[in-house]
């Protein structure tokens, strides 16, 4: 009998410790209507939004005391009811449902779940989803430009290489610091980068790559395009007001803004067009040159 025991609770320890290795992915769906839409499908029960977030939000917690790992991924019914119909599955029922979570973990935008309260996961969620589809407009657009016809230089490289160029050129006009930089370009839809980057008193300055590289794509795309934009740059440094610069882009080129209409656009509603009260600890300065050895188009 005690060898049975010990055979059960060594059973038992081993079968929590596979759920600790198992991997779960949870599909959420952030927007209300989003949320309506999925309501046309009989075997969905919910009937609620807010009931549904306070419902997933439990499961999460559940599965974060198994101690496995969680992915949250955006739940898209559109690309839903496509992915049932390439596949050839009812999509009005839990099979569908659960394999198209399933594959959304490699292929849709998806975070950890690490605890967060539901009122920061759906934010965290959906800017993770605005970032990728940035990515890939801004990367599709940039593809099919094509080539120069008189170099023969693909014109989307050349545009990305230009934009790496006077990013480099902006972390080292911006000198020592936390540096943030936002990036808006109003192409076909409105294009919008951000990047934080830290750049310490000795050696160069350290960001993550993918946002680096989302922020120098969208930049290439105003320039490709010759359309115009802008770039603001925010630096904090120890015991010190906030630093605020600005560039106008203009046919591929990034011209200083002044003190006034730096102070102008950062204290400007971008939707309203109303002012926003200036920040006191804020020092609005006008932009430095930004010029790179090989100005645009000398290839394209």
């Amino acid at each position: 009998m005690a060898h049975t025991d010990r055979t059960d609770r060594t059973t038992t320890a081993q079968r929590k410790a596979l759920h600790r290795e198992v991997s779960t992915t949870v599909g959420l769906l952030t927007d209300p209507a989003d949320f309506d839409a999925m309501r046309r499908y009989r075997t969905f029960v919910f009937r609620d939004h807010q009931s549904y977030l306070r419902q997933i939000e439990r499961l999460l917690q559940h599965l974060a005391a198994r101690g496995g790992h969680t992915t949250v991924a955006l739940f898209d019914p559109e690309d839903y009811a496509d992915y049932c119909a390439r596949a050839g599955l009812d999509p009005d029922t839990a099979t569908g449902r659960s394999r198209y979570t399933a594959q959304l973990a490699a292929t849709g935008p998806h975070i950890p779940y690490t605890g967060q309260p539901m009122d920061r996961l759906v934010p965290l969620l959906v800017d993770t989803a605005v970032r990728r589809a940035t990515w890939e407009y801004a990367t599709t657009l940039l593809t099919g430009l094509g080539t120069c016809a008189d170099c023969g230089q693909d014109i989307g490289d050349a545009a990305f290489d230009q934009a790496g160029r006077l990013l480099g050129l902006l972390l080292d006009g911006a000198g020592p610091g936390v540096h943030h930089l936002v990036c808006s370009v109003p192409a076909d839809e409105q294009l919008l980068a951000a990047l934080h980057t830290e750049h310490p008193p000795a050696g160069p300055p350290a960001h993550d790559t993918a946002e680096g590289a989302r922020f120098t794509a969208v930049l290439a795309v105003g320039i490709a395009l010759e359309i115009a934009g802008g770039v603001v740059l925010r630096t904090s440094t120890p015991e010190q007001p906030d630093r605020v610069h600005g560039w106008r882009l203009d046919r591929g080129t990034l011209h200083p803004l002044t003190a006034a209409e730096v102070f102008n656009a950062y204290c400007t509603d971008a939707d309203t067009g109303e002012p926003i009260p200036p920040e006191s600890s804020v020092d609005y300065r006008p932009g430095f040159p930004v010029i790179p050895d090989d100005p645009w188009p000398a290839h394209p």
